[in-house]
């Protein structure tokens, strides 16, 4: 058995020098003691003397042993993250079981970090490949959507049945977000888009002397259209845009692993109290926009085409029905899910940068008024079919 040592006596005499000494206790391993302290801005060894020994005969393991080390810091980390390169360069298995429980840990976290991809190496260079690599992405994407419809069915089930994991203040505070605090832009949207009816079909209708049925088509269109439609949107890129973009720093920032590893449900804690909040409250602001949409649209038939305010609200009790109201707040209801679910979505499936977080807000927002368009046209044609 042969042993080499090499002595750095350079910290202060309070503290014990760092010390690195090579063993080999046969022919296939190599055992590497660290003594004293291993500090920054203390002189200590370089990994380039464990290079040296590893060149002359290259063993078939190395064993870290610091159990002799008296007080470290990222010294010690630094020098030990070299060794275990040098290792893996020549194919040297490296035995970390003689270090101490809090440097294994620690590198242990240094090694989960990946670094990214570079862009020549994601993209591959022939056309066929390009295809390949864009329908592989298009299926990892349907399958981590499925998988978070299915996660988010479940966390709903724990609401319903009151074992969901999360604060009442939150939902609270999303209500609020998400209905009072959206009045004011839903108030003038409402308005201006019942007017804009009005005066549109006030054009056409002069033209053969039918004034009054202004407030049939302007009631219409805002009880079973238009006031789902102006509410839907305007929610996707206010509350949906700020799901996503809230989320997604939150994955930044890694607040979301830290709520799975205290053992707390993310689903359950930021996700359903979203959706269930755009469920509860878009439906209202469904209600006030058909209201508000109506209004406006008299502002333009009293004031421009002299119609008497008690005629106007008559022709348009009369042109609507129960089943018109129910409509159109069912409408309300449904595209709330979808801007809460597409913008949860995004942000929960949001990169690690910043400028994912913008991707994914601005993904939220195209999704979700995407999502809102076919379900209108599906609703349409279905409700047309039912007599509604």
């Amino acid at each position: 058995m042969s042993a080499t040592t090499a002595r750095i006596d350079a910290t202060p005499a309070a503290e014990a020098a760092a010390t690195l000494a090579f063993e080999r206790t046969d022919a296939k391993s190599l055992v590497v003691r660290l003594s004293g302290t291993w500090r920054l801005g203390a002189a200590r060894p370089g990994a380039q003397a464990l290079t040296r020994e590893l060149g002359g005969r290259p063993p078939a393991l190395v064993v870290l042993d610091a159990q002799g080390v008296t007080a470290w810091d990222t010294a010690l980390l630094a020098w030990l993250r070299a060794a275990i390169a040098a290792c893996a360069a020549l194919g040297i298995e490296v035995d970390r079981s003689r270090l101490p429980t809090g440097v294994r840990q620690l590198l242990h976290l240094s090694e989960l970090v990946v670094e990214p991809a570079r862009l020549d190496e994601e993209s591959p260079a022939t056309f066929v490949g390009r295809i390949g690599a864009q329908a592989a992405r298009l299926g990892e994407s349907a399958v981590g959507t499925l998988r978070f419809l299915g996660n988010l069915t479940l966390a709903l089930g724990r609401f319903v049945t009151l074992r969901a994991q999360f604060r009442r203040s939150d939902l609270y505070r999303l209500l609020q977000g998400a209905g009072a605090e959206a009045v004011p832009i839903i108030t003038l949207l409402s308005l201006i888009v019942g007017m804009i009816l009005a005066f549109v079909g006030a054009v056409q209708l002069r033209l053969f002397g039918a004034d009054l049925y202004v407030a049939n088509l302007v009631g219409i269109a805002m009880v079973r259209e238009m006031g789902a439609m102006v509410v839907g949107i305007m929610v996707a890129g206010r509350t949906g845009a700020a799901f996503a973009a809230q989320l997604g720093t939150m994955k930044v920032t890694e607040e979301i692993d830290a709520l799975a590893t205290f053992g707390i449900s993310p689903m359950d804690f930021l996700v359903v109290p979203r959706v269930v909040a755009l469920f509860l409250m878009v439906p209202f602001l469904c209600l006030y926009s058909m209201v508000l949409g109506i209004l406006g649209g008299s502002l333009v038939g009293i004031y421009m085409l002299g119609l008497s305010p008690h005629l106007y609200l008559d022709q348009t009790l009369q042109a609507l029905s129960l089943a018109d109201l129910w409509g159109g707040v069912f409408r309300g209801a449904l595209y709330g899910i979808l801007v809460g679910v597409t913008g949860c979505l995004r942000g929960m499936r949001c990169g690690r940068d910043a400028a994912a977080v913008g991707a994914a807000t601005t993904s939220a927002v195209v999704t979700g008024v995407v999502a809102i368009v076919v379900a209108d046209g599906i609703l349409a044609v279905v409700f047309n079919a039912l007599g509604i």
